[in-house]
């Protein structure tokens, strides 16, 4: 009987490590409805200010959609491009005007990626992707991703509290 416990306890001393290593359940931190509600609200807010209507989508960490509006009169074509703005930045965990160098190669060209500027990540602690957001409508991608920052920036503090 004792040589089976040692051979047991050797065992579970060799795998013991290699089993706790990798969990068997992951878990995902997502933005609540009204999160992503107020991220988009705040990005139209801050491109109304400038005078310009456009969408704001925001997605969760795979891509998938929580939120989209469309300012009054925003162009239709807004919404495609600001969820396509969205997913990019989740994708590569970047803002979208980063990847304007891979805009022309073979990974710029697969369908549903827009490398212009106006989609970002959302970090929590710096760091913890949560979410996207993704801006279309200004006549610049630059302030297309001024906006979508201002909408961050309008739950950034209380997001980095929550974690």
């Amino acid at each position: 009987m004792n040589k089976h416990l040692i051979a047991v306890l050797t065992a579970a001393a060799f795998t013991g490590p290699a089993l706790g290593s990798d969990p068997m359940v992951v878990q995902v931190k997502r933005l609540s409805l009204e999160t992503a509600t107020q991220i988009a609200h705040a990005a139209i807010d801050a491109c109304r200010e400038k005078g310009i209507q456009i969408a704001a989508t925001v997605v969760d960490r795979e891509g998938t959609v929580q939120v989209t509006l469309r300012d009054t009169i925003a162009a239709p074509i807004t919404v495609p491009i600001s969820e396509m703005k969205a997913k990019t930045a989740v994708n590569f965990n970047a803002a979208t005007s980063a990847l304007k160098e891979r805009a022309d190669t073979p990974i710029g060209r697969i369908d549903g990626l827009v490398m212009s500027a106006g989609g970002v990540p959302v970090l929590v602690g710096g760091s913890a992707l949560v979410a996207g957001v993704g801006v279309s409508g200004a006549p610049a991608g630059e302030t297309d991703e001024e906006c979508a920052l201002a909408g961050i920036a309008k739950v950034q503090e209380d997001l980095d509290m929550a974690m």
